[in-house]
C-alpha cells in the first residue's frame, strides 16, 4: 500500500499587486476591515514577527476563472518583508500561490548567481530611477515564459504576466542590493546608489534611458554557460592511490538547470563554445592539463591529490576565470583535535579527579577526534592506521571523505603512531613537557589539545589555564587571621604540595609571604603530627624575623635555629622539631649532614640570592631531599630571565630545561628581540607554579596607603665637578690604549664607581677622612639636600629610611648626620651581626627609636619590616628598578598606615640623570633586560659611553 504524505496548507493567501506590494490575508475565512491577522489566521511562530499583529486594512479585488469578483481585506508588506516571508515558509502546498512566489524567488536568485544582471534606468510614476535589471538573455526570457505559463489561476487571473514580471524585477533589484550593500564604497553617487537598500531618484538626462537600453541589448545570444561539477568516487575497495574522482563537464540550460554535456547531442556551435571555455578552465587550473579523461565524455578523472589541489586553490582559480565549479556538499571540513587521558581510571571516580604528582603519571595516552567539541567522535586504531597511509588535506575516514587544512589528520595520525612506537617509558614526554603541550601546543603538536581527562592538575591547566586549588581551612593553632588573598595563597601552596609540585610564591614585598608559609606549615602538621620537619633557608638578616613570626603566629610549632658556633645536626635528627631555620652560608657548610635528614618542606626565602646555580648555597639547596619545595621572592626576575629559570628549577628541577636551552628558547628572544610569542610561551609554562600578587591590585591590599615617587635633582659643587671631569679624562686615556675587552670593562666599571662616589661626596671618593663642609660651605649638593629633607621630616614627626649601595658612604652619612640631627643615626650593613641587626630593627620600629635608619641595599633591601618609616630616600642609585622597589618595600608593605614618599636623588647633568632617563623610558621592560648593577654600561662603544658620562653645563650650581 502506497503511503500518502499530508502537506499542511499555508495559513495565509498572498498576491503581488504592483504599487501596493504583497497582499496577505487569511486563507481560512474572510475578515472585517481592521481585524488583526492573528485573530483569524493561525500564524506560526516563525512568521509572527513578520505578519503577526498586522491589521487587515486594504481591500483587494479578486477575480475567479468564471469572471466573478470578490473582495477580501488584506495587509500589505514590501519586498524585503516578502522575501523573508517566503524564505521562512517550509510547508507551502505545491502549486499554491506561496509555492509559486517561492519559485519566482529561487529563479531570480539563480539569475543573480549566474551574474546575469546589470544596472539600468526605469521610470516609476514619472520619476527616473537606476535599478538592477535582468540581462535580456535567452535563458531569462525562456524562464519568464515558463513562469507565466505555470502561474496558479489565482495569480494568473489577478494581474497576470504583468504582475509576475513586476514582482520578479522588484525581487531582483532588492536581492542584488542586499548582497552588495556592504561591498561598494564608491564616491560616485550613481554607483553608490546601486548599493543603497532601495532605489533613489536620479536626474532624467536626455537620451539616458535609450543609452541604457542600447547597452543592455548588446548582450545578444549568450555563450554556452560551462559548469564543472565534482562527484565523489564510488565506494569501492581500491587502493587510495588508485581512487578517481569525476569532474563532470556540464552546462546551464535555458531554464537555469545544470545538465551534463553530451558531445554527440548538442549543436556544433554550442560544443565549440563549451570546449573554448574548457580551455580557459585548463589554463586556470593546470592540473587538468595532465589529468585523465573519460573517452565517452568531456569529463576529467582526477586522483585524490589533484582533488586536494582543486579544493585548496583550483576551484577559486577556475571561478575567477568566470567558470562555475560545484563541489560535493557531502565532504565536510573538520578541525581535528587531540585529547590526553590517563590510561587507568581516576582513583576516586568522582566529579573532580584526584591530584596526581609530576613524577607519578607515566601511563597516559593520546586520542584523536574529528572536532574540538566534547562530543566529537574519536578515531579508533583502525581509523588511525588508515589515516597514516593517506596524505594531503583530503582523506577518507570510516567511508566518508573529509578535509582538514594542513594535512592535519594525517599529521595527527603520524604523531600518535610515533607515540606508540616509543618503547622506552623514559623517552616519553615528561609531565613538564605535557604541560607545555597542553597549555601552549603551537608549533609542537599537529593539532590543538581540546581536553585532558584523568590527569588531575593537568585537567585544570587545560580548562582554566592555571591550577585550580582546593580550599583548605587553617587550623586553630595558627594565631593569625589571613586576608582573602593570603587564604588563596595557602590553598594554592597546599594544592601544589598535595600533587608533589614545587611552588614559587612571588607576591610583592610586604604582602605577607612569610605568614602564608607559616599557615601551610601549621595546616600540614595539624593533619599529620608525624611529619618530618620543614627546613627554612634565608639570609642572615631575616632569620630573626622568621623566628619572631613563627613564635607569634604558630607558637605550637617547635622551632630550632641552626646557626652559629653551637649548632648541632644531631639535635635536629633526634629532637622533636617542626621547623629548622638556617642561613644560606650555614647550609652550604653543613650540606653533607643536612642532606641526610628527611624534610617535608624546603622553604627558600629571598630565593633570588641563589640565582647563580653554581654557588655552594645553590648546590646545597638542590641536594636537600624534600617533598615540597617553596621559593619565596618578591623579584622573580631581579636582573635577567636566567634568575627566573634558576628559581623555578630550584623547586621543579628540569621544568625549564638546561640553562643553554632556556637561553636560546626564551631568554635571548625576550631580552634581545622583545619576542612576545616567546614571553607568552614562558608565562604559559611557568604560570601554574608561580603565584604573584602586587600591591597595586585593590583586591589584594585595599587598605594599603598611597605611595608617591619623586626624582629629586641636585647640582654638583665646584669641587665635585672638577673631580668628575678628572676621572673622565683618565678614562679617555685608558680607553685610548685599546686594551683587551676584559681590561676595558674593568676600566669602565671602575670609572663608573668613582663617578658615583664623587656625586655622593668628595670625601667618599677621596677616602681621606676630610670633613662634611669646608669654609662653612657644603662640598656636596646631594648631602646638603639630604640634610635639608631629613631635618624637615623629623620636625614633622616622621621617620625615614636612607639607602645607599656603599657601606663606606653609609658610615660617613651616620657620622655627619648624627650631630646635625641631634640623634644617633644607626647603620645597617652586611658587617653587622644577627643580634645587632635584630636589635637595630627593633629600636627603629619603636616609637621612641631613632628617626633615621641608613642601610645598604644588599643588607637592608630584603626581608625586613620597617613600617615605622614613611619616607624612603635612595641617596645613590643601583639602576635596577626591581632592586630599588624591593628596598622601598621595607616601608611600603602590609602594616603601613601612613602614605609613603619615595625620593630618588639624581645629580643634574651627570651620568646619574642620563641613566635615570634611560631606565625610566623603558621601565616596563627593564625588569627583564637591565643586568646587574651598571655592568651593562660597559658594553657601550666609546662614543655612546662618553656621551652618557659627559659632564653637562647645568651640573654645577651657582
Amino acid at each position: 500500500m502506497k503511503a500518502t504524505v499530508s502537506v499542511k496548507a499555508p495559513p495565509v493567501r498572498v498576491l503581488w499587486r504592483p504599487g501596493l506590494g504583497l497582499a496577505v490575508w487569511p486563507a481560512a475565512a474572510s475578515a472585517d476591515a481592521g481585524t488583526l491577522l492573528d485573530e483569524v489566521a493561525d500564524v506560526p511562530s516563525t512568521l509572527a514577527d513578520l505578519i503577526g499583529g498586522r491589521r487587515l486594512r486594504h481591500p483587494v479585488e479578486l477575480r475567479t476563472p468564471g469572471g466573478s469578483r470578490d473582495f477580501v481585506h488584506a495587509t500589505a508588506v514590501g519586498v524585503p518583508t516578502a522575501v523573508q516571508l517566503f524564505d521562512r515558509f517550509d510547508h507551502a502546498r505545491p502549486g499554491g500561490d506561496v509555492a509559486f512566489y517561492r519559485y519566482l524567488l529561487a529563479g531570480v536568485r539563480a539569475a543573480i548567481d549566474a551574474g546575469a544582471v546589470a544596472p539600468g534606468t526605469v521610470e516609476v510614476a514619472g520619476i527616473t530611477e537606476v535599478r538592477w535589471l535582468p540581462m535580456p538573455t535567452s535563458a531569462w526570457r525562456a524562464w519568464m515564459q515558463v513562469a507565466h505559463g505555470s502561474a496558479p489561476p489565482a495569480i494568473a487571473d489577478n494581474g497576470g504576466s504583468a504582475a509576475i514580471t513586476d514582482f520578479a524585477n522588484e525581487l531582483l533589484d532588492h536581492e542584488v542590493r542586499r548582497r552588495i550593500g556592504d561591498r561598494v564604497g564608491s564616491q560616485v553617487p550613481l554607483i553608490a546608489g546601486l548599493a543603497e537598500p532601495a532605489p533613489s531618484p536620479v536626474p532624467d538626462l536626455p537620451g539616458a534611458r535609450s543609452a541604457w537600453t542600447d547597452w543592455l541589448a548588446t548582450v545578444g545570444p549568450e555563450a554556452a554557460s560551462l559548469v564543472l561539477r565534482l562527484h565523489e568516487p564510488p565506494d569501492e575497495p581500491v587502493p587510495f592511490a588508485q581512487t578517481r574522482w569525476r569532474l563532470e563537464v556540464c552546462r546551464h540550460t535555458a531554464t537555469g538547470d545544470v545538465v551534463p554535456v553530451a558531445p554527440h547531442r548538442i549543436d556544433p556551435h554550442e560544443l565549440e563554445a563549451i570546449t573554448g571555455d574548457l580551455a580557459i578552465a585548463v589554463r586556470a587550473f593546470g592540473v587538468l592539463a595532465v589529468a585523465d579523461t573519460d573517452p565517452h565524455s568531456l569529463d576529467f578523472l582526477l586522483d585524490t591529490r589533484a582533488v586536494d589541489d582543486l579544493f585548496t586553490s583550483g576551484a577559486e582559480s577556475i571561478s575567477q576565470a568566470g567558470i562555475t565549479v560545484l563541489l560535493p556538499r557531502t565532504i565536510a571540513s573538520v578541525s581535528p583535535s587531540l585529547s590526553l587521558r590517563a590510561a587507568t581510571a581516576v582513583p576516586d571516580g568522582g566529579a573532580r579527579p584526584g591530584f596526581v604528582g609530576l613524577d607519578e603519571i607515566s601511563d597516559f595516552e593520546w586520542r584523536l577526534a574529528l572536532g574540538d567539541a566534547p562530543d566529537s567522535p574519536e578515531l579508533s586504531q583502525a581509523d588511525l592506521d588508515e589515516l597514516a597511509q593517506q596524505h594531503g588535506d583530503l582523506v577518507k575516514v570510516r567511508g566518508r571523505w573529509l578535509r582538514a587544512e594542513g594535512a592535519a589528520l594525517h599529521r595527527a595520525a603520524s604523531f600518535l603512531a610515533a607515540q606508540r612506537a616509543v618503547a622506552d617509558p623514559d623517552a616519553k614526554q615528561t609531565m613538564a613537557q605535557l604541560l607545555e603541550l597542553v597549555a601552549d601546543p603551537v608549533d609542537k603538536l599537529p593539532v590543538p589539545v581540546s581536553s585532558v581527562h584523568g590527569l588531575g592538575w593537568l585537567d585544570d591547566v587545560a580548562r582554566a589555564g592555571a591550577i585550580v586549588p582546593e580550599p583548605v581551612d587553617a587550623p586553630a593553632s595558627l594565631h593569625a587571621t589571613l586576608r582573602p588573598y593570603q587564604q588563596r595563597g595557602l590553598d594554592w601552596l597546599h594544592t601544589l604540595g598535595s600533587m608533589g609540585a614545587g611552588a614559587v610564591l612571588a607576591d610583592d614585598m610586604g604582602l605577607g609571604k612569610t605568614v602564608q608559609v607559616i599557615a601551610l606549615l601549621t595546616t600540614m602538621r595539624a593533619a599529620d603530627d608525624t611529619l618530618p620537619p620543614a627546613l627554612v633557608v634565608c639570609p642572615m638578616s631575616v632569620i630573626g624575623n622568621w623566628h619572631r613570626e613563627l613564635t607569634t603566629f604558630a607558637p605550637g610549632l617547635r622551632v630550632v635555629v641552626h646557626h652559629g658556633t653551637g649548632r648541632r645536626v644531631d639535635a635536629i635528627r633526634t629532637g622533636d622539631v617542626d621547623v629548622v631555620l638556617t642561613t644560606f652560608a650555614t647550609l652550604a657548610r653543613d650540606r653533607a649532614d643536612l642532606a641526610t635528614l628527611p624534610w617535608t618542606e624546603l622553604v627558600v626565602d629571598e630565593a633570588q640570592h641563589v640565582k647563580n646555580v653554581n654557588t655552594a648555597a645553590a648546590k646545597a639547596l638542590r641536594a636537600i631531599p624534600a617533598r615540597l619545595r617553596i621559593a619565596l621572592t618578591g623579584t622573580p626576575v631581579e636582573n635577567r630571565l636566567e634568575d627566573l629559570r634558576a628559581v623555578v628549577d630550584l623547586v621543579n628541577p628540569g621544568m625549564l630545561g638546561t640553562a643553554s636551552k632556556f637561553r636560546s628558547r626564551f631568554a635571548e628572544p625576550i631580552e634581545r628581540d622583545r619576542d612576545q610569542d616567546a614571553l607568552r610561551r614562558l608565562n604559559t609554562l611557568t604560570g601554574p607554579f608561580i603565584l604573584r600578587r602586587t600591591k597595586t591590585d585593590p583586591d589584594v591590599a585595599p587598605d594599603l596607603p598611597e605611595k608617591s615617587e619623586l626624582i629629586v635633582r641636585t647640582n654638583l659643587s665646584t669641587e665635585q665637578a672638577g673631580l668628575y671631569q678628572a676621572v673622565l679624562n683618565e678614562l679617555h686615556e685608558a680607553l685610548a690604549e685599546r686594551n683587551p675587552v676584559g681590561e676595558r670593562r674593568r676600566s669602565v666599571l671602575a670609572a663608573l664607581t668613582r663617578l658615583k662616589q664623587i656625586c655622593n661626596h668628595p670625601a667618599h671618593y677621596l677616602g681621606d677622612g676630610s670633613p662634611l663642609m669646608r669654609k662653612r660651605r657644603h662640598r656636596s649638593g646631594k648631602v646638603e639636600l639630604l640634610i635639608d629633607v631629613l631635618t624637615t621630616l623629623i620636625a614633622e614627626g616622621d621617620k625615614a629610611l636612607v639607602f645607599t649601595q656603599f657601606a663606606v658612604f653609609a658610615d660617613l652619612l651616620s657620622e655627619w648626620l648624627s650631630p646635625v640631627l641631634g640623634v644617633d643615626v644607626p647603620v645597617l650593613h652586611g658587617g653587622r651581626s644577627r643580634a645587632d641587626r635584630d636589635a637595630m630593627v627593633e629600636r627603629f620600629q619603636d616609637g621612641d627609636g631613632p628617626p633615621v635608619l641608613i642601610a645598604t641595599l644588599k643588607a637592608g633591601g630584603t626581608g625586613l619590616n620597617l613600617v615605622a618609616a614613611n619616607h624612603v630616600i635612595h641617596a645613590d642609585r643601583w639602576w635596577n628598578p626591581a632592586v630599588e622597589d624591593q628596598a622601598t618595600d621595607r616601608a611600603y608593605r602590609i602594616g603601613q598606615t601612613r602614605n609613603v614618599q619615595v625620593r630618588k636623588f639624581v645629580c643634574v647633568g651627570t651620568l646619574e640623570e642620563r641613566i635615570d632617563e634611560m631606565v625610566t623610558a623603558k621601565r616596563e621592560l627593564s625588569q627583564l633586560t637591565v643586568k646587574t648593577g651598571e655592568s651593562w654600561l660597559s658594553d657601550l662603544d666609546d662614543d655612546a659611553l662618553f656621551d652618557l658620562l659627559a659632564l653637562r653645563e647645568e651640573a654645577v650650581g651657582e
